[in-house]
This record gives C-alpha cells, sequence and structure tokens, in this order.
C-alpha cells in the first residue's frame, strides 16, 4: 500500500508540474510557405515561426533553439537554425526572430546555419523529393553561456547544446515542394 501511495504521489506530481512542451501559433503538421526558404531555388517568405515553451524544467540557465531537417540528401541532414544564448527568463521567439536584420529585445547568438549564414532559413527542400521533416527543438541549458559566438558552425553548437541540456521540447512539421 505504501508503494502504492508513493507511485500515486509521483503520478500527481507529475501531471501538475508538467512536461517540458514546445508550442508554436505558427506551425502546424505542415510548413507553408511563409516558412519556406527564399534561396536555393526557393521562393518562400522565409519568415520563422513564433515559438514558446512551458514547463522549463528547474536548474535552467538558458535555452537553445534548433530547427533540423534529418531528410536532407546531404548524409548528415541539414540545420535550418541555431540560436543560442537565449535568458531563463525568455519563454518565446516571436514569428521571425529568425531575421537577423530585424531589431529584437531578445538577447541571444544566432549562430551559423548549413546555408552559410547567421539566422532562420527556411524549408527547401529538393522538388519532387518526399515530404522532409522539420524537427524544431528548444533546449534548457544547465549553463548561462555557451562558450560559443555567432561564427560557431552548427555541428559544433550542436555538440555544446547537447552536452548541456538539461531537458529538451520538441515539435516535428512537414514539408515537400
Amino acid at each position: 500500500m505504501r508503494h502504492l501511495l508513493a507511485l500515486l504521489a509521483f503520478m500527481v506530481s507529475t501531471l501538475v508540474a508538467g512536461e517540458f512542451t514546445l508550442y508554436s501559433n505558427d506551425l502546424a503538421g505542415q510548413l507553408t510557405k511563409k516558412q519556406e526558404a527564399s534561396s536555393h531555388g526557393c521562393d518562400g517568405s522565409n519568415i520563422s515561426p513564433e515559438l514558446h515553451w512551458s514547463n522549463v524544467p528547474s536548474g535552467t540557465k538558458s535555452f537553445a533553439v534548433t530547427v533540423y531537417d534529418p531528410d536532407a540528401p546531404t548524409g548528415s541532414g541539414w540545420w535550418h537554425w541555431v540560436v543560442f544564448h537565449i535568458p531563463s527568463s525568455v519563454n518565446a521567439l516571436p514569428t521571425d526572430f529568425g531575421n537577423v536584420n530585424k531589431a529584437t529585445t531578445i538577447s541571444a547568438i544566432q549562430s551559423m546555419t548549413d546555408f552559410g549564414k547567421a539566422g532562420f532559413g527556411g524549408a527547401c527542400p529538393p522538388k519532387g523529393d518526399k515530404a522532409h521533416r522539420y524537427v524544431f527543438t528548444v533546449h534548457a541549458l544547465s549553463v548561462d553561456k555557451l562558450p560559443l559566438d555567432a561564427s560557431s558552425m552548427p555541428a559544433l553548437v550542436g555538440f555544446m547544446i547537447n552536452a548541456n541540456t538539461i531537458a529538451k521540447a520538441t515539435l516535428v512539421s512537414y514539408y515537400q515542394r
């Protein structure tokens, strides 16, 4: 009986605390022309979606956000967006935050992507290819800052993010041209 009560108490505390979760008011199961790249043969608007998260794990000192396409025909996927040094007081990124030329009040670093530049790079799968998965992930980090800057390559940033992640929450959207 004592074990059953302990299990019930754990289940209730988990339900009350909730799980670290990522949401978006702009994303659904499918990306749109709004989130499609405006380069590399694509003619979308290249606007990063609004993202917000809840139930932040204790011990979180900062956040990182990544967007990755594991289906890109490169043999290693494609990094579409890499953002880090997001303060722990922030729980959302507004629509078009990925535009590095746009003023923002959120202090964060947007580093290099596989497009060869910083900021959001929208979906651009090859025409006629299967629908690609775009994995949007927010990482709760155990450090205030990563020892990286805006010129850091995405694989290195990914390594440092994963080495310091307490928890992560993910949304997956698809896109096909």
